[in-house]
């Protein structure tokens, strides 16, 4: 897994969109073998003969079934080297919110927290654009806020409609 965040950082470094096709497939190829591998130390729970009923399983199993199923989307940052590999500026971004919380208890108005939410999501995403905030801050105060670039805006909006929306199956 660090190798193939090490070449899809190095392809992103480099200006590239997209890993080839090659490279690619010897990265699933690695992938898979890891899962195999761990049947080998970590063999599956088998129920007695003659029963129906489903054996729980270690959670060593557990992680192995999920790396298996779970492929595409351990693996999309090779696919599509705009996703990151892992997730810590959503968690960054979820810590500030969660400790306010947890220092005042709770938020004293719906307005309150709308506000305090509108200034982290804008500060946030200008520290992610790597504007000076300082600078970004006294210019908002002189009335002249920048605006942070919207690239890639549709896409965005999509992703985050097409996952947090409720599906129409259910």
């Amino acid at each position: 897994m660090c190798e193939a965040n090490d070449t899809a950082s190095a392809a992103r470094a480099a200006g590239f969109a997209a890993l080839t096709s090659l490279m690619i497939e010897v990265v699933f190829r690695r992938y898979d073998a890891i899962p195999a591998d761990a049947d080998g130390f970590h063999p599956r729970r088998r129920p007695p003969p003659g029963s129906r009923r489903r054996i729980k399983q270690t959670p060593a199993v557990n992680l192995i079934e999920r790396l298996r199923t779970q492929r595409e989307g351990v693996l999309h940052f090779v696919t599509d080297l705009r996703v990151p590999f892992d997730h810590n500026l959503a968690e960054r971004d979820l810590r500030m919110p969660k400790l306010k919380q947890k220092v005042s208890g709770c938020f004293r108005s719906t307005e309150g927290a709308e506000a305090f939410a509108m200034v982290r999501s804008y500060l946030s995403t200008l520290r992610k654009q790597s504007v000076d905030l300082y600078q970004a801050l006294v210019m908002t105060f002189q009335g002249q806020p920048p605006m942070p670039r919207l690239v890639g805006i549709t896409a965005i909006i999509y992703l985050y409609s097409s996952t947090l929306l409720p599906s129409k199956n259910l």
